[in-house]
């Protein structure tokens, strides 16, 4: 069966997930991160995208953000590999692919989920346990949401403004936001949607969202449909 198109709206969150290529790293060297971001704030830019939280790990990385048209996410991230991939490729002595396929993407309902995935995104190289503290991570945008680094690979959202009128008291609620874990049930239910690529949010929103795209955008059914609906034992 052929895969459907990514789903994609224009100036709504979505959820962006890229992994190396057989289990290889993307970055090693914090030369590797700078270019990177620098290439994705230009990126972004050119695009109309804006970014709203990040984290690169050494063998995958995470974006939320919110395209300014259907097709400045893949335009995105199309012109990070252009750049970086023969820049790194000329660095280490290699060649070839360096991510694992295409990027996989979630769209996201805000109101229920944009916090939840922003602190997924922030949080993971806590549950990775690289630091124990998110700060100690410099390649997220964490320390920017919390007021210790400003980032300019970052465009608020409306949702971490409506956290506080002044800055002090939305970088004090966002770091209050952040200081539990998510649950297991939180994290598995983000890593659902976003590996098979499926919207992230409540039944309202998907059929919503379905009605709207006019195509398929809940996870099918299993198995063959009855053609003549079986009696009740």
């Amino acid at each position: 069966m052929a895969r459907l198109p990514r789903l994609v709206l224009p100036n709504h969150p979505h959820h962006i997930i890229q992994s190396a290529n057989d289990g290889q790293l993307i970055f090693r060297e914090a030369e590797d991160f700078q270019r990177f971001l620098r290439w994705l704030r230009e990126s972004a830019k050119e695009f109309k995208v804006a970014i709203h939280a990040y984290v690169l790990m050494p063998d995958h990385l995470h974006l939320l953000a919110s395209p300014g048209t259907v097709e400045g996410l893949a335009q995105m991230m199309q012109r990070l590999g252009r750049y970086y991939v023969p820049w790194y490729n000329s660095k280490y002595g290699r060649s070839g692919g360096l991510f694992k396929g295409r990027f996989k993407t979630s769209l996201i309902d805000s109101e229920k989920y944009f916090m939840v995935c922003s602190r997924y995104i922030e949080s993971n190289p806590l549950r990775s346990q690289v630091v124990s503290d998110p700060l100690e991570y410099q390649w997220s945008s964490y320390p920017h949401h919390a007021g210790v680094q400003p980032d300019p690979v970052i465009t608020d959202h409306a949702l971490y403004w409506a956290l506080g009128n002044t800055p002090f008291q939305r970088e004090a609620a966002y770091r209050e936001l952040s200081r539990p874990l998510l649950s297991e049930k939180e994290m598995a239910i983000v890593d659902a949607a976003v590996l098979r690529g499926w919207p992230l949010g409540s039944d309202a929103f998907k059929t919503e969202l379905q009605q709207r795209a006019k195509r398929q955008v809940l996870p099918a059914k299993r198995g063959r449909p009855f053609k003549v609906k079986p009696a009740a034992p």
